[in-house]
């Protein structure tokens, strides 16, 4: 069964296809890079994984409580909508808010790959065009991961999101080299990060916080590599060119921000369009919810020197403007200590059953002795 035939809703057209502008760039110096990203360029290589072998596939998932959601994180609950549902509805209204979810991480991750790549060719140092190139695998693997996760555990997709697919055409259209970095780096991979982090630290599920775990690890990279690579370039912007990556950085979070109302899934429970967005709006989770995706993002602006005055009212305006003083490298030291302690204790207990395997085949000997 193809993808084709898992999708909620049509996604239409098979291709999107993105006009590329701007132009590649080569560099003849080979010998002399910055210690920072030659380091992470370093652990992009040493922290590369198999998505087959690290994660645990045999984990059983119920894709009618696939990430173990109370009823009060759904915007139906509390509404005249939610006590007409039976409890098979609401096990199938779970189904398709995990998988509008993931799906939107699918695609996002597709996106990453391609804007990594496209750093790749028009990075004009050769540093940025290494460490990219280990991201572009990275990207690859997660997009690998959670199509898996949606075809084999979920069995339902959802079509990309119109304001996420918007945001990855102005990023991929834009010919400004730092774009890419500006538009993925910052802005999708960092509101990804917040998503990925609240999910991870909130379910009961084994297999998606396993994946999120370890995706979070990789991310945590390409988030530190766009602030090295953003701060030291935007030093040298005119105040006119750093205004204009700040209303890139506005229409963006907009975006962003809207990008997170589900109103495709409340559309396919039978909820006209415009109340389906009305409830999404007065959601009190969803409100937080939207609040604390962007606690990666808006100290990762002010931290690569975009805070100009219309920057900081805009994320006064949304109610965000506290988050920049956020701690980001404690935040992503965090999501890489998750990982590798997860990586101990499911080693642990995987040689605690081949010591229990083993001690119970020398005692059956005994005995048959």
């Amino acid at each position: 069964m193809g993808t084709y035939d898992l999708y909620a809703n049509d996604p239409a057209a098979p291709l999107w296809r993105v006009p590329a502008t701007g132009a590649a760039r080569f560099t003849w110096e080979y010998d002399d890079g910055r210690d920072r990203l030659l380091a992470l360029y370093q652990k992009g290589k040493d922290k590369q994984w198999d998505g087959r072998t690290r994660i645990d596939w045999d984990l059983e998932v119920d894709p009618y409580d696939a990430l173990g959601t109370p009823e009060e994180a759904m915007s139906l609950y509390g509404t005249r909508h939610w006590d007409k549902l039976s409890e098979r509805d609401k096990g199938e209204l779970r189904r398709h808010y995990a998988s509008w979810q993931f799906s939107q991480f699918l695609h996002g991750e597709q996106g990453a790959m391609i804007c990594a790549a496209r750093i790749v060719e028009s990075a004009p140092d050769l540093d940025a065009k290494f460490y990219s190139a280990t991201q572009t695998m990275d990207e690859a693997r997660h997009a690998e991961i959670y199509g898996r996760f949606l075809h084999e555990k979920m069995g339902l997709l959802y079509p990309v999101n119109d304001d996420l697919q918007s945001l990855l055409g102005d990023t991929l259209r834009d010919s400004r080299w730092d774009m890419p970095y500006l538009g993925m780096q910052v802005l999708i991979e960092g509101l990804a990060l917040a998503a990925f982090g609240m999910i991870r630290d909130t379910t009961n599920k084994p297999l998606p916080h396993q994946i999120l775990t370890y995706v979070m690890q990789d991310e945590a990279r390409h988030v530190a590599f766009g602030r090295m690579a953003l701060r030291d370039y935007y030093r040298q912007l005119t105040d006119a060119e750093l205004r204009e990556r700040e209303e890139f950085v506005i229409e963006g979070c907009h975006l962003m921000r809207d990008r997170l109302r589900g109103v495709e899934v409340l559309e396919n429970f039978g909820i006209p369009k415009t109340e389906a967005a009305e409830i999404s709006e007065q959601s009190e989770f969803l409100r937080l919810f939207r609040k604390l995706l962007f606690s990666r993002i808006v100290p990762c602006v002010k931290d690569i020197g975009l805070w100009g005055e219309r920057l900081q009212r805009a994320y006064a305006d949304m109610g965000v403007f506290e988050l920049g003083d956020s701690d980001l490298d404690r935040l992503m030291a965090q999501d890489e200590e998750l990982a590798d302690r997860l990586d101990a204790e499911r080693f642990a207990a995987e040689e605690r059953e081949r010591v229990a395997e083993v001690e119970a085949t020398i005692e059956s000997g005994a005995t048959e002795d």
